[in-house]
């Protein structure tokens, strides 16, 4: 192996041939190796980053999960109110994976200016609500507070403010119908804007308005310890499906859950296929670099073969010449990784602190700049996966130095 070792470096190096026509061809199969690699590196992060981008924001919407009373039928106005004594809030115990749980309730209504009005939806959340989430998508003013007495603070979208010329610190009155006699006079609220927000999902931009819960309490007629429904956050959203059956499972026969893959499953699906679009883009990669690293292994053993011949004449095995050459191979894919990885791994740096790409439609991706996301995992595997397969690829055309017969070999030039 030592030996071994050494003509692989002396390969590598040139020294051992006076005529070395195969530089330009290994320069450019090594840059193909480097920029496959940065195409890769930058489908996966923008990939992963969007998806989990749009899931954020979806989560921070509704929860990665929701638990509800049957007779509301998942629907987005809270009807049946859902007793908050539950052995399950506020701390979920019975359940590992859950960070948060809370209470929720919804109402429809309607906005009215001196100039126009807006439908919105009027979502009460209380003193557990998870404002973290949230902290991202504020734009003017800051979050409401609810842990104290009953306040007319209200958090509005920056779209619907336009929509209705409002800004942060002005006043308006929502109206809502009563649930148990619509032809009786709606309900009426005076609210006061301390903060807009803007999550780039005009679905819901265009429709949520955060209120204290106990003013859908008052208007519904329930009690102080009823909700419309639950909201959980996962520690994990990979684990949805199975924490999703494990939440049903330990509920009361009254109570359903429904996870966001369910509810929004067109949004999804839609992201779902960035994964089969990451796949095909590794292995287009992945065959480019394969090809060209195939061309100049050929190319090599060409040049090389006065050396294959002396070799053979000295008893070298076929195995072990070829493993002379697939080192020198791994060597090469080897700095055309170490390349890919520099520009790759800069360039998503770089966009992830400086966003300095944008999306041209925003209203279609739900965000206004191109998120990145990679883990140094993704970087190894992807690494180890590129090195292996394209390693894996030269074996084959390595082969054709048993048909390379010593003697012909020794007069070749």
């Amino acid at each position: 192996m030592n030996l071994e070792y050494f003509i692989a470096r002396r390969l590598i190096r040139g020294k051992d041939h006076k005529i070395n026509i195969s530089a330009p061809i290994i320069k450019i199969a090594i840059v193909a190796i480097a920029i496959g690699l940065v195409m890769m590196l930058i489908a996966i992060a923008t990939g992963l980053g969007l998806k989990y981008k749009i899931r954020e924001k979806v989560a921070a919407f509704n929860g990665h999960i929701q638990i509800y009373n049957y007779d509301n039928n998942a629907s987005e106005v809270s009807v049946v109110p859902v007793s908050k004594t539950q052995d399950f809030y506020p701390e979920f115990k019975g359940i590992d994976g859950i960070a948060h749980v809370q209470a929720v309730a919804s109402k429809g209504g309607i906005i009215r200016t001196a100039e126009t009005f807006e439908g919105i939806i009027a979502k009460g959340v209380g003193p557990d609500y998870n404002w973290e989430v949230f902290e991202e998508f504020i734009v003017s003013g800051s979050v409401p507070d609810y842990s104290k007495k009953l306040n007319t603070e209200v958090l509005l979208s920056r779209l619907m403010a336009n929509r209705l010329q409002l800004q942060t610190g002005d006043s308006f009155f929502a109206f809502f119908l009563k649930d148990d006699d619509a032809s009786q006079t709606p309900n009426q609220r005076k609210f006061e804007i301390v903060g807009l927000y803007d999550s780039g999902f005009e679905e819901f931009d265009g429709s949520y308005v955060f209120v204290d819960i106990r003013h859908i309490q008052r208007m519904n007629k329930w009690e102080e310890n009823q909700i419309g429904n639950f909201e959980v956050f996962l520690n994990d959203f990979d684990d949805i499906e199975e924490k999703t059956n494990e939440i049903y499972g330990q509920t009361v026969s009254i109570l359903d859950t429904q996870n966001i893959k369910t509810k929004y499953y067109k949004i999804f699906e839609w992201i779902g296929l960035f994964d089969f679009n990451i796949a095909l883009i590794i292995g287009i990669m992945i065959i480019v670099g394969g090809i060209n690293m195939i061309t100049a292994l050929l190319v090599l053993i060409l040049e090389r073969t006065p050396m294959i011949g002396v070799l053979k004449a000295l008893g070298s095995s076929n195995w072990s010449i070829r493993k002379i050459f697939l080192i020198n191979a791994a060597y090469l894919i080897g700095i055309g990784l170490l390349w890919g990885n520099i520009i790759g791994l800069g360039l998503i740096s770089l966009q992830d602190k400086f966003r300095f790409l944008k999306f041209p439609n925003p209203e279609e991706y739900y965000i206004d700049y191109i998120p990145v996301y990679i883990s140094p995992l993704t970087v190894l595997l992807l690494n180890v996966g590129v090195l292996f397969l394209c390693l894996l690829m030269l074996l084959i055309p390595s082969r054709s130095i048993a048909r390379i017969s010593p003697v012909k070999a020794i007069r070749f030039e």
